[in-house]
């Protein structure tokens, strides 16, 4: 007879294809654990409640370096926008710049020229009665062919409300492939003019455009119409020289300087200040200052002689 064997020590129990992968309750625990651990995170240091707080946050990290003070820049544009309607950034109604369907060609060229805006509104009998966009370079056409009928060139106009968020009013620009839009009152009156640049420079800041030149310091130049447009940067004494008057020079080196002191503040796109006989029309703003003046000459006034006679 042969000797018993030994009893063997039990097998060590075979894990599974799921044990190698994690067991569901090890999942479910880790899982638990870290929702634990989040919010006592979130209990010592917890992250913004507000937008304002946010914006705290966005300068602590450009503080950090995290961030480019731009992409900050940026980042609040974005949020604030959220926030704007189109009335908010709006060119007012009795800022804009129309053009008559009735005009002669050539009072319409000028005021294409002088302006140097790309898209034009056009009205026929009244501001209000607005009937069409005109691009100005369909404006050249009717150089080549007189025949040609100027409403035939004329593309439909948008109409919003002033009410309308920019978030929402910036997707229809990119999904209609619309430029400009008309802001009516609550009455269906027009209360100004949004372009999809206006939009933009929520975000990104001031847009140069076509009157942006690298070496236009200290520039003075005459328009069609005998107004000119001089740069916000222009010195004081350029000025002088090129109108004949004599603007003090003291306390401001620059003409854009010199306007913003005696309106109290940066003047807006659209709006005018009279100096020295000259009313400065604002052209164009960029970061914060004045980039370019439309500046035309008022009628003296009369002599008390002149007023007695």
């Amino acid at each position: 007879m042969s000797e018993p064997q030994p009893p063997r020590p039990p097998a060590a129990p075979r894990r599974s294809a799921h044990a190698h992968r994690g067991d569901p309750g090890d999942t479910h625990e880790r899982s638990e654990r870290r929702t634990l651990f989040e919010r006592l995170v979130e209990f010592i240091s917890p992250g913004p409640d507000s937008k304002d707080e946010l914006i705290e946050t966005l300068a602590e990290a450009e503080h950090r370096e995290l961030i480019e003070p731009q992409s900050r820049a940026m980042l609040e544009g974005v949020l604030r926008m959220a926030d704007m309607v189109a009335g908010d950034v709006m060119v007012a109604a009795p800022r804009m710049d129309l053009l008559d369907i009735d005009a002669p060609y050539d009072e319409l060229l000028a005021l294409v020229i002088d302006t140097g805006h790309s898209r034009f509104p056009v009205t026929e009998g009244s501001r209000d009665n607005i009937i069409g966009i005109l691009l100005a370079k369909d404006l050249l056409k009717l150089q080549r062919a007189p025949e040609l009928n100027l409403r035939t060139l004329l593309r439909p106009a948008v109409f919003v409300p002033e009410s309308k968020g920019l978030n929402e009013l910036l997707r229809d620009f990119r999904t209609n492939r619309n430029h400009l839009a008309i802001v009516i009152d609550e009455f269906g009156n027009t209360a100004g003019l949004l372009t999809i640049e206006d939009v933009l420079e929520e975000i990104v800041g001031e847009i140069e455009d076509e009157f942006d030149v690298a070496d236009a310091a200290d520039a003075v130049y005459t328009l069609a119409d005998g107004t000119h447009r001089v740069a916000g940067d222009a010195s004081i004494g350029s000025v002088n020289e090129a109108f004949g008057i004599a603007l003090p020079d003291q306390d401001f080196d620059t003409i854009g300087g010199l306007i913003a002191h005696e309106l109290g503040r940066v003047p807006r796109r659209g709006e005018s200040v009279e100096v020295a006989n000259l009313r400065f029309s604002v052209m164009l703003t960029r970061g914060g200052a004045v980039r370019w003046f439309k500046v035309q000459r008022l009628p003296k006034p009369l002599a008390a002689s002149d007023t007695e006679a």
